[in-house]
């Protein structure tokens, strides 16, 4: 069976080398090769989607691959398709950059310039590694997904939108139908989830920037689990300490959390930081909420063009959803679609600031009435997003369930 060789490199004339050498290995059929970390991940993960056997056996990532440096860009393949084996291309061949590049989840290093008989060698030995690794799975394998957990960043469109209230409510409508779920708090300076749910906690976000290697343990060992299930992942206290948490730090921690949660909740507040860049760059689903008012609606078509301009996300690749919404407001959902360019949720949330307010002053946003349409609407939200397992009132039992049927009584799934 030839060996399926996926080269991640962004340079012209290196991909002409590469592919060049690697097609003339034996039983080699390298695929057509991706230009930056984004399209390798992408690519990755709609072949996994499709079954474990359609991932190629190795991946050759070049050290000039970008935006996402390659290590940790590694990383993120070894968490994410663990069956995948990778080989990192590098000028630099020290063993400091190799017990790096093996500490990151590679397989093997290539110095260049390319040498034949050595990348032979190394693509053989990781190819055997890949098939060892499928065929111990068995018919497991299919637990790799490749995807891991599901990643959703909330951001706001300007302050005051309600991204916060959604981010908590989509977590909740997630841990509540059965599924493993981290609400992390990435508004890094002016985060208010502890606020919202009144919770004390010691260990905050920036606890992790500084750790390289995030093991379950140390992850354990920051998460405060809340009463409703919910693990949290908080804002640092001192908003100074906010500028700790860098893109590569936040790349590393929402990794490790998408591999130990089946769905990774992260509230990117209204301002844009880097950790909150790269992790709406990271996201399955990026949403961005909005008011249907003018400031907000233009807020939400500046941040989207920001986004576009920083290679974050392209705006079709953004879901805007349309909070407080009214029959009676000049400005609809499709209106919103228009001059953003996003995709708009077919749910949108409707105005009713007056059932929130007790929950809100108390801090006890998670103990809000499932009779709320409000509660409703950001329940049924979740479903079309896919974020429960199966309508909550079919589940019995469990904590957090009792009083939870009116809630998603009506929870409709987006088709595809």
């Amino acid at each position: 069976m030839p060996t399926r060789i996926l080269p991640a490199v962004g340079d012209a004339d290196a991909v002409r080398s590469v592919t060049t050498l690697l097609s003339q290995l034996p039983d080699a059929e390298p695929v057509t090769p991706v230009v930056d970390s984004t399209q390798l991940i992408d690519t990755l993960a709609r072949l996994a989607a499709e079954s474990v056997d359609e991932l190629p056996e190795v991946v050759v990532v070049h050290e000039r691959i970008g935006p996402v440096p390659a290590l940790e860009l590694i990383r993120e393949v070894a968490l994410r398709f663990p069956a995948v084996g990778v080989i990192l291309v590098t000028s630099d061949a020290s063993p400091g950059l190799f017990q790096a590049a093996m500490d990151s989840g590679a397989r093997g290093l290539v110095a260049l310039p390319l040498s034949y008989e050595e990348l032979a060698n190394r693509v053989q030995a990781v190819a055997q590694w890949s098939v060892g690794v499928r065929r111990h799975l068995g018919h497991g394998g299919d637990v790799f997904t490749g995807v891991g957990g599901t990643v959703v960043t909330v951001s706001g469109a300007k302050g005051g939108v309600g991204a916060t209230l959604a981010a908590i409510q989509l977590a909740l409508a997630s841990q509540t139908s059965g599924r493993s779920t981290v609400l992390v708090d990435m508004d890094l300076q002016t985060g208010d989830v502890a606020s919202y749910l009144d919770v004390q906690f010691r260990r905050s976000v920036a606890d992790l920037a500084a750790i390289t290697d995030i093991s379950p343990r140390v992850l354990a060992d920051a998460v405060f689990r809340h009463d409703t299930g919910v693990a949290l992942l908080l804002a640092p206290g001192e908003g100074e300490r906010g500028e700790e948490v860098t893109d590569r730090a936040a790349r590393q921690i929402v990794s490790a959390l998408r591999s130990r949660y089946e769905t990774v909740v992260i509230d990117c507040g209204a301002q844009l930081s880097g950790a909150g860049a790269a992790a709406v760059e990271m996201a399955d689903t990026a949403l961005l909420i909005t008011t249907p008012d003018v400031v907000a609606v233009r807020g939400a078509k500046r941040t989207v063009r920001m986004w576009d301009r920083l290679q974050i996300r392209k705006a079709e690749e953004t879901t805007v959803v349309v909070n407080r919404h009214t029959r009676a407001t000049e400005i609809q959902p499709p209106l919103i679609q228009k001059i953003t360019g996003t995709s708009v949720a077919a749910t949108a949330v409707p105005a009713n600031f007056k059932e929130l307010q007790g929950v809100v002053d108390a801090g006890r946003v998670h103990e809000l009435d499932s009779r709320s349409v409000v509660k409703q609407a950001l329940w049924a939200l979740a479903a079309e997003l896919g974020l429960v397992k199966a309508p909550v009132g079919d589940r019995k039992g469990g904590r957090g369930l009792r009083g939870d049927r009116g809630s998603v009584g009506f929870l409709r799934r987006r088709d595809g």
